[in-house]
């Protein structure tokens, strides 16, 4: 076993290497011909007072006046080392922005993930249990609804209703607005947390609950069911000896796979709430053309959501014998 999960790795680390190396490729090739002016970005308001020679020389030290190739290959070559360069709107080390905004960004998105997956799961097995109701017709109702809702849309709703309406939670931000960075409370981070962490939960439980429910509702209709059913059990027991182990499995590795939906919700999430994390910052690095942060950010969300899907599959490898002997396409 430990042959062939090593095996896998391998395979695995040679596809995330080739994954990499084409999303930089493409990802460079399109930021340079796009109508994204560095140096417009880097000057800011004070471009009409740049002389031509200034400009010259400012695309001298950035290494713009390079052809697109050799910039390509400078680019990747310190990347390989570990520098991703320096962003032109913090004016700090890429690296040094994304790690301070995927602390914020990974509360938010594991917060969201574990309460999406709770929610979902339990919904999925209610709508099985009561197939047919008005529950689960409810149910169904709600994630199909759900699933063809933009995340914007409820994270304005979420505001809307919950911070403007009612007043119960602040706007936006990661903390209270005019408070020092040491005087911020866990309370206060939590305030502000609340609202992202929902809109993004209520977002991603639809995939989980219908595939729950299906699942389910297969494994009911199995003859040890049926014969369980005809020794006497019902309702939670039932489930609880028969169905949860066959539905869980299968729940997880679909929860793990989420992490690029996960990923792009939160990108529409923290803009809504002004939420300073990895999100927001691809935003602005987008409209205000800081092309070290975005590729940074391109190369970073890549193996993040390459990391959940082989998070996926190492579940089903490890768990599931019927996948190591290749008999699950």
């Amino acid at each position: 076993m430990a042959l062939k999960i090593g095996r896998f790795l391998f395979f695995k680390a040679i596809r995330i290497a080739t994954l990499l190396v084409a999303i930089c490729l493409i990802s460079f090739l399109l930021v340079k011909n796009s109508p994204i002016d560095p140096i417009q970005a880097y000057i800011g308001a004070d471009m009409l007072k740049v002389s031509p020679e200034q400009r010259a020389q400012i695309e001298a030290y950035w290494g713009l006046d390079q052809p697109v190739m050799t910039q390509f290959f400078s680019w990747g070559s310190a990347v390989l080392q570990g520098d991703l360069g320096t962003s032109m709107i913090y004016r700090r080390p890429v690296i040094d922005v994304i790690g301070e905004r995927f602390v914020n960004s990974i509360v938010l998105m594991v917060a969201a993930w574990i309460l999406s997956g709770i929610i979902g799961f339990t919904l999925g097995v209610i709508a099985a249990m009561k197939r047919n109701t008005w529950i689960d017709r409810m149910i169904q109702w709600y994630c199909y609804t759900l699933a063809s809702t933009p995340t914007f849309w409820v994270g304005l709703l979420m505001v809307i209703v919950f911070a403007v309406w009612l007043g119960w939670f602040p706007v936006g931000l990661g903390v209270p607005v005019g408070v020092l960075a040491e005087d911020v409370t866990i309370l206060d981070r939590l305030q502000h947390l609340f609202l992202p962490v929902i809109t993004l939960s209520i977002v991603g439980v639809a995939g989980v609950a219908l595939h729950t429910r299906q699942k389910l509702i297969d494994v009911l209709s199995s003859d040890y069911i049926l014969f369980a059913k005809a020794r006497g059990e019902r309702g939670f027991l039932l489930f609880w000896r028969h169905g949860l182990r066959n539905i869980l499995l299968p729940a997880i590795t679909l929860q793990f796979a989420a992490f690029s939906e996960l990923f792009g919700g939160a990108v529409l999430a923290e803009q809504v709430f002004s939420y300073p994390g990895l999100g927001q910052a691809t935003v602005e690095a987008g409209l205000r053309g800081d092309v070290p942060l975005l590729l940074g950010l391109v190369i970073f969300s890549t193996f993040f959501v390459f990391t959940g899907n082989l998070l996926a599959d190492l579940i089903y490898q490890v768990v599931d014998p019927r996948t190591r002997e290749g008999r699950v396409k």
